[in-house]
């Protein structure tokens, strides 16, 4: 089968695509005939060798991609029947997803509902559970002023589309008047480009003070828009496209009464449960995963050269077959 793997760390074109040998299931495996993989900007991190957590690095030679739909290959003798010629979407474990066939932990496939396509469903397995998650942890209601950073983003899209049905206040904060543009026709009141120098000031006149932060960007983006919380605001991050998490003092939020909600250790059936709610919420018509650009699998290199010049719009994907 076809793969792209990495052999060194480096820039974009140490991704190559490379015969090798294909998955051999253990028990309580499927293996997955790949139609649609997943990229993360996070992928790009690990793939130039500096990963936001050092632990992240794989042993080369590596295969990367953690999220994967496809078909449940009805050629693995030891799948379950019932499974084979199945759409499904699935994590990989962390390894493996940018390949032609993965072998998956049966139990972690995701069934996609008949009025998705493959695609959607992929761009919805992680960056859905993450925006339902960020949604559900911050109490977002009608009423709020709802600040979302990194708007035309895959994760940024979702939240935007989320918090509008929940009844907020959209404001989108991106790169450039073209990601901005794309935000107000997901729903955004107010769109900004924080590119732009005073930015922030802008989203106080038309805005006023918010009530929830989404941060997808970190460092002084993230500064920024902490200031603009009111008092008994919700700060939430969930991304570092910056290149460094947000700096917010525990001091400094309490002084203001502002929640910081970090990140929690979901169980894997958690995991499933919230892209399975994405899934749904997407197959009712009531989000719509962005999908900006995808590239054959033997261009991964150039497709994590777009993601990492900011270059995007929404999700990312590779199309194995």
């Amino acid at each position: 089968m076809r793969a792209v793997v990495l052999r060194e760390f480096g820039p974009p074109d140490r991704l190559v695509a490379e015969e090798v040998r294909d998955p051999e299931p253990v028990a309580g495996q499927a293996v997955v005939d790949v139609a649609f993989a997943n990229i993360t900007f996070v992928e790009t991190q690990v793939r130039s060798g500096r990963p936001p957590v050092p632990a992240m690095a794989p042993r080369l030679p590596a295969i990367l991609g953690n999220g994967v739909g496809g078909v449940v290959s009805p050629a693995d003798p030891g799948a379950d029947p019932a499974l084979a010629g199945r759409r499904v979407i699935t994590t990989t474990g962390g390894s493996g997803g940018y390949a032609e066939r993965v072998a998956v932990d049966a139990a972690g496939l995701i069934a996609v509902p008949a009025p998705l396509g493959l695609a959607e469903a992929v761009a919805l397995l992680a960056d859905g559970r993450t925006a339902i998650g960020l949604l559900r942890a911050a109490a977002v209601r009608a009423g709020d002023t709802v600040l979302v950073e990194a708007a035309a983003g895959g994760v940024g899209s979702l939240l935007v589309q989320l918090a509008r049905h929940a009844g907020a206040r959209v404001v989108a904060a991106s790169g450039g008047p073209r990601k901005a543009a794309v935000a107000t026709e997901l729903g955004a009141s107010v769109a900004v480009d924080y590119s732009a120098p005073g930015w922030a000031e802008l989203v106080r006149r038309q805005a006023g003070p918010v009530d929830v932060v989404f941060d997808g960007v970190g460092g002084e983006i993230a500064a920024a828009a902490f200031g603009l919380l009111a008092s008994g605001g919700r700060f939430c991050a969930f991304g570092m496209a910056s290149g460094a998490f947000a700096r917010i003092r525990d001091n400094e939020a309490d002084d203001r009464g502002i929640t910081i909600i970090r990140g929690t250790q979901l169980t894997p059936e958690q995991m499933r449960e919230l892209s399975r709610a994405a899934l749904n919420e997407a197959a009712a018509g009531r989000l719509r995963p962005l999908i900006g650009q995808t590239y054959p699998l033997e261009r991964a290199a150039d497709a994590h050269a777009a993601l990492a010049s900011r270059a995007t719009i929404g999700k990312t994907l590779l199309v194995a077959r």
